[in-house]
């Protein structure tokens, strides 16, 4: 049949299993910190005093909008978090040209972008060949209610 039991090694595994549901209990009621979500840090906000509203960053060129019937010429862009409508003022940094573009559609989705121009808009500045550059945004007809590129850095 069975084995005799040994009270000894029945006390020894009631103790372990008290202590392991203790520590569960106790592991339970700790409070656990929120973790922070990785966010890529926001662009820097050039401090030359020239723009108090803008975002620099590199902007790349698409084919297309998702949102809209957009024809290749006109001058759009697409914004991870401004509002649809917004209009801005592209500036390759490098060059000085610069385009006024209309926010119609969501991205861009590569990684270190900040805004995707429509094809017209790339070739104003000159970018379609190299695919990307350096620019700066800047609101166009900002009233000064908070700007809209801040507010889009930190949301």
């Amino acid at each position: 049949m069975f084995p005799p039991v040994n009270p000894g090694a029945l006390r020894a595994m009631r103790a372990r299993s008290t202590w392991f549901l203790l520590f569960l209990v106790l592991a339970g009621c700790t409070e656990r910190l929120p973790q922070q979500a990785s966010t890529p840090a926001p662009n820097p906000i050039p401090n030359d005093g020239t723009a108090q509203c803008s975002q620099v960053g590199v902007a790349s060129w698409y084919r297309g909008s998702s949102r809209d019937r957009a024809s290749q010429q006109d001058l759009v862009a697409a914004h991870r978090s401004l509002p649809f409508g917004t209009s801005v003022q592209v500036t390759d940094i490098d060059t000085g040209q610069s385009v006024v573009v209309r926010i119609n559609d969501r991205g861009p989705f590569g990684r270190g972008r900040v805004i995707d121009l429509s094809r017209a808009a790339a070739d104003q500045l000159g970018i379609r060949r190299d695919g990307v550059a350096r620019v700066r945004l800047q609101p166009v007809e900002w009233a000064g209610r908070g700007c809209p590129l801040i507010q889009a850095q930190a949301d």
